[in-house]
């Protein structure tokens, strides 16, 4: 397939590549000529030279700030700061964790690089076999690294936004082009403008989030159905699975050879910190992966972080309930608020439309400024108008309503 040079690049004759590169650009004639000495100063040299061209228009993905950088910019105490900006699980991990992570045997030893002793919980977990299962630092790396391994140069992927913007990004690291196919009133997916983007653009992925991150909503069966019948691989991303009433649909991969679906353990087992994420993947796609994938990438603390949290079920179902339970009493406390609309949701977050005339970016700021309170605010077009808010404790509910109701 015949691509076309990435945007920025330009083909020098001969003579200018060589004077780019520093070499003495040497002219012949048959007439004898005075070379007049150039007065213009050399050019310096940059590390930039060296990089992919691509690179030099990537546009950063914007993190979210820990505790200790929120602390020193607003002059509080972290246990002063209600953090409802990045979906973390303010119930923390079962105790289990920290009782593994306080008595590892062998922190000096490199990790299995097949997370072996994860990979058995998860299979009998998900009752799926062990061998289509492959865990990453975060469900991030695996992406990145289902990229990397799909995409050649050129090659396009389908976005829906608003979704999580961490295909776009990666999508771009690796030189791809990206399809937008927005989504339709109340955040539906456009399947049909996902089909006809597919037919006519041959994407080689299409990225799928469910619940969707920012707003919550799940993707029917039907649609779900109707997008793996076309002939691209199919990500369904499933980090907020968790706290929705609906089945992970993981189990689906050991029969659908272009469905790859992912799961995180930062959302419901409040392993933030510690970068561990999981996917499912098809049987004659995961091999290579394993071939590709960095050797050591999840840390000892990681893995046994995360099968400790699998021994307490228990504990992460009475954390979900709670959260779950929140989540309802925050809808509900949130429509209170006169120049706010939220939207239901399926995850551990509520998306809220900010009207009557109010700035999103300045509730955003205000909160944070005047009352140490954290929320999500987006700069891109379609988000610039709503704020994005975690889940938190009963009591972090109760703050954010007094402080909206101030503002």
């Amino acid at each position: 397939m015949q691509t076309s040079a990435p945007t920025g690049s330009r083909v020098y004759p001969a003579a200018q590549r060589q004077a780019r590169a520093g070499r003495p650009l040497v002219l012949t004639s048959r007439a004898t000529a005075t070379m007049e000495p150039s007065t213009s100063a050399p050019a310096v040299p940059s590390a930039t030279q060296f990089l992919r061209k691509h690179m030099l228009k990537l546009a950063p993905y914007t993190p979210i700030e820990p505790f200790e950088v929120l602390s020193s910019r607003y002059g509080r105490k972290p246990e002063d700061i209600i953090k409802l900006d990045a979906n973390e699980n303010p119930y923390g991990p079962p105790p289990e964790v920290r009782q593994a992570l306080g008595s590892m045997s062998f922190p000096h030893i490199y990790p299995d690089p097949e997370t072996r002793a994860l990979r058995q919980a998860l299979s009998k977990m998900h009752n799926i076999p062990m061998e289509n299962l492959l865990v990453g630092c975060g469900a991030d790396e695996l992406i990145d690294l289902l990229m990397r391994c799909v995409l050649e140069p050129g090659d396009k992927i389908v976005d829906c936004p608003p979704t999580f913007t961490m295909y776009v990004f990666d999508a771009d690291v690796n030189d791809a082009r990206v399809v937008t196919v927005p989504r339709l009133e109340g955040f539906r997916l456009d399947v049909e403008g996902i089909r006809r983007a597919v037919l006519e653009h041959q994407p080689k992925v299409v990225f799928l989030t469910s619940p969707n991150n920012p707003d919550g909503s799940m993707i029917s069966e039907s649609d779900l159905l109707a997008i793996l019948d076309l002939p691209v691989l199919v990500v369904l991303d499933e980090a907020y699975i968790e706290f929705s009433t609906e089945a992970s649909r993981m189990h689906w991969v050991t029969e659908r050879h272009n469905l790859v679906v992912l799961r995180t353990f930062s959302k419901s087992a409040a392993l933030a910190g510690l970068r561990v994420g999981y996917g499912a993947f098809p049987s004659a796609m995961i091999e290579y992966l394993w071939r590709a994938k960095q050797p050591y990438n999840v840390s000892v603390a990681a893995e046994v972080a995360a099968c400790a949290a699998l021994t307490n079920m228990e504990y992460l179902d009475k954390v979900r309930n709670a959260l779950v339970s929140e989540r309802d009493r925050l809808f509900s406390r949130l429509k209170e608020i006169p120049f706010l609309e939220p939207y239901p949701s399926h995850a551990n977050f509520i998306l809220a439309k900010v009207t009557g005339g109010r700035d999103a970016k300045a509730i955003k700021d205000a909160l944070a400024s005047q009352y140490g309170i954290m929320v999500r605010h987006y700069a891109k077009k379609e988000l610039s108008g709503y704020i994005r808010v975690s889940v938190g404790r009963p009591e972090h509910t109760d703050k954010l309503i007094e402080a909206l109701k101030q503002l």
